[in-house]
């Protein structure tokens, strides 16, 4: 089986898309108009340094993941079995499937970004080396933090309010995590810090009309297919809750023998599908 993987939010990096603008300028066109600014700029020279802001990164890493994707699939003549993508990364996987066009797509992830970049105060930090039965164990005593993601057997992301989750470090470092790693966000995604996010961006996907995928995709909240219905409902979920990563590769995995493809910037997902494939 061929699955192709789009990364999330993380991934970015200056000058990512650079042999893609120029092969597909209406689509390029378009975004600029959609978003407001050069899309192309922000990615190349990123001249005001937003790239790493989420309202930005977010779209920017959209229109380039989709950009990879259509030039790949023109190049190429791969029968694919599967889409995912890491939280962001799953709507260029909708978009691959035919659930929505490219403007669809990218209005939902503006959207998105300006959302969750509202919401301050938040912090987010990786486990790095230790089991998942011990972090759940350490957090039995701290329930405003939560696990924000499941990226392989020994690579956990923890969210929550900034205060609390540095309460947290010391426990995991006493424990035998092998790096305790705050991220660099604005925010406590994909926890329940995020509801006011998630009920707006509900209330905005009223207004939009999905398709059945026409290829499964695999869903982070539930590490199942997408069902043909209810896409909204999944889309304005995954705000709030976990992606569950190693769930999905192990998934996929499980179908047989699979050859998995990173599609957009940078190398994230290849390793944890590596770390995922030898239980680490």
């Amino acid at each position: 089986m061929t699955i192709y993987l789009f990364p999330g939010q993380g991934s970015q990096i200056k000058g990512m898309g650079s042999e893609l603008f120029s092969v597909f300028p209406e689509l390029t066109t378009k975004a600029d108009a959609l978003l407001g600014y050069s899309v192309q700029t922000l990615c190349l020279d990123d001249p005001l340094e937003q790239l790493g802001n989420t309202q930005y990164t977010q779209p920017a890493l959209y229109v380039v993941n989709a950009l990879s994707y259509l030039n790949k699939t023109q190049n190429t003549g791969v029968q694919l079995d599967y889409f995912a993508g890491h939280s962001l990364g799953e709507y260029n996987a909708l978009f691959a499937a035919g659930v929505f066009d490219f403007e669809t797509g990218l209005t939902l992830v503006k959207k998105r970004g300006e959302l969750m970049s509202q919401a301050t105060g938040g912090a987010m930090t990786a486990i790095i080396g230790l089991p998942l039965s011990i972090i759940q164990e350490i957090l039995k005593n701290h329930p405003s933090v939560t696990i924000a993601n499941y990226n392989s057997h020994t690579q956990t992301v923890i969210s929550g309010l900034k205060t609390d989750v540095e309460k947290t470090h010391p426990l995991f470092e006493q424990a035998g995590a092998k790096m305790v790693i705050p991220l660099k966000v604005s925010g406590a995604f994909h926890s329940p810090c995020m509801a006011t996010a998630q009920q707006e961006f509900a209330e905005f996907l009223k207004t939009f009309t999905f398709h059945p995928p026409n290829i499964p995709v695999i869903a982070n909240i539930t590490a199942q297919p997408y069902p043909t219905d209810n896409i909204a409902e999944y889309l304005a979920s995954q705000i709030t809750q976990p992606v569950r990563w190693t769930e999905t590769i192990d998934y996929l995995l499980a179908k047989g023998e699979t050859e998995f493809e990173e599609i957009g910037p940078g190398k994230v997902l290849t390793g944890l599908v590596k770390r995922i494939r030898n239980g680490s």
